[in-house]
C-alpha cells in the first residue's frame, strides 16, 4: 500500500458495495477508474465489496470486451480476468488517490489513453495498488462508503495478495503533501484533445464502448448504492414524514366540523401543494385543501378519534 490514507470525516475503514463484474475487476488491478456520480469523500485504503446481484454472462462478455479494447491501444492483448465473480464478499481493496471529472480524464495526457477512455461517469475515482483476497470473506453490503468494522478489517488485511494488474498506473499528484490535491478542478481540460480522440477510434472501440455503457445502465435507475438515489431516497421520506406529522395534527381539529362525514364517502387520497394538505375523496366531487391552523378551538369527537387511527396507519403506495 502507498500509505496516503487520510479517510477524513469519519471514515475508519471505508468499503463500498459494487454490482459484480466492476467489483473484481477493480481488485484485480482490470478497472483502475471507479465512476461515480458524487465525488469520493476519502483518499487511501478503500474496501471493495461485491453486491448480491449474480451478473448475467451478457453482462461479463461485454465488460471483458470494453478492457480488452481499451488496453489493446496501450499494446496489451493479453487479458487475464477473473475466474468467477463471487457475490456477497469482501473482494479486497484499492488505493484512491483522486477524484477528477470526466473531462478532465478524458484529455489528460498524463495517463495512457485506455485510461482515459474509462471516463464514462460525472465523478472518476482513481486506482491503485490493488489488493486481492486470498479467500473473500462473505458478508453483507450497505448503501454508499460505510465503515467496515474493525475485526473484519482486521482479518481481512492479513488475508490480502498483491493483485498481478496487467499495466500498473500511478497518477501523479500536483501536490504531494496534499493527499487532496488530486480533485475536480485540478486538471486543465481541452475539448479539443477529447474530440480528436472521438475522432480516432476504430468501429470495435466504439461498439465495445456502447456495449459497457448498456451494461452500466441496468444498475442506473435501480442501483441503490447510488448516491443519488440515496439522497433522493432521504428527500422522499422526508416529505412523507411531513406530510403524515401535518395530518396527525390537523385531523382532529378539521374533522369536528364536519370533515369527517365526507369520510364516508370515497377513498382518501393525499398530495401537497405549497405546503398545505389536499384530501380528495374518489366518488365525490368534493375537495377539501386544508391549511394547518394554530388557532382553532375544536376538539376531538368519535368519528375524529377513529379516522385519526386509521390515518395513522397509511403507508405510500
Amino acid at each position: 500500500m502507498t500509505g496516503r490514507n487520510n479517510h477524513g470525516n469519519n471514515y475508519k475503514n471505508p468499503c463500498l458495495t459494487m454490482h459484480q463484474p466492476w467489483a473484481s475487476l477493480l481488485v484485480h488491478g482490470i478497472k483502475r477508474i471507479e465512476g461515480r456520480s458524487w465525488p469520493a469523500p476519502i483518499r487511501g485504503r478503500l474496501w471493495i465489496h461485491a453486491a448480491s446481484k449474480v451478473p448475467n454472462a451478457d453482462t461479463i462478455n461485454a465488460m471483458e470486451d470494453f478492457y480488452r479494447e481499451i488496453y489493446a491501444l496501450d499494446g496489451i492483448t493479453d487479458l487475464k480476468f477473473p475466474e468467477e465473480y463471487p457475490v456477497s464478499r469482501l473482494l479486497g481493496c484499492v488505493e484512491v488517490v483522486g477524484c477528477i471529472r470526466l473531462k478532465e480524464l478524458a484529455s489528460w495526457q498524463a495517463v495512457p489513453e485506455g485510461v482515459r477512455l474509462e471516463a464514462q461517469t460525472d465523478f472518476c475515482w482513481l486506482c491503485e495498488d490493488p489488493l486481492k483476497l486470498l479467500v473473500p470473506f462473505e458478508m453483507r453490503g450497505n448503501q454508499g462508503i460505510y465503515n467496515l468494522e474493525r475485526k473484519i478489517s482486521e482479518g481481512a488485511f492479513r488475508g490480502l495478495s498483491p493483485a498481478e494488474s496487467p499495466f500498473p498506473i500511478e497518477f501523479p499528484l500536483p501536490n504531494a503533501q496534499d493527499p487532496f490535491s488530486l480533485r475536480p478542478g485540478s486538471i486543465s481540460h481541452s475539448t479539443a484533445d477529447v474530440k480528436a480522440s472521438e475522432g480516432k477510434k476504430s468501429s470495435s472501440l466504439i461498439e465495445a464502448i456502447a456495449g459497457a455503457q448498456a451494461a452500466a445502465v441496468q444498475f442506473s435507475r435501480k442501483d441503490p448504492n447510488s448516491h443519488a438515489n440515496i439522497i433522493q431516497k432521504k428527500n422522499s421520506d422526508s416529505i412523507l414524514s411531513g406530510k403524515l406529522k401535518n395530518m396527525h395534527l390537523e385531523e382532529e381539529r378539521n374533522l369536528a366540523g364536519g370533515f369527517g362525514t365526507a369520510s364516508s364517502r370515497g377513498n382518501l387520497s393525499l398530495s401537497s401543494r405549497e405546503g398545505s394538505i389536499d384530501f380528495e375523496f374518489e366518488g365525490s366531487n368534493e375537495s377539501h385543501r386544508q391549511v394547518p391552523r394554530a388557532d382553532s378551538d375544536s376538539h376531538p369527537v368519535g368519528s375524529a378519534k377513529i379516522f385519526a387511527a386509521a390515518v395513522k396507519g397509511l403507508h405510500p403506495v
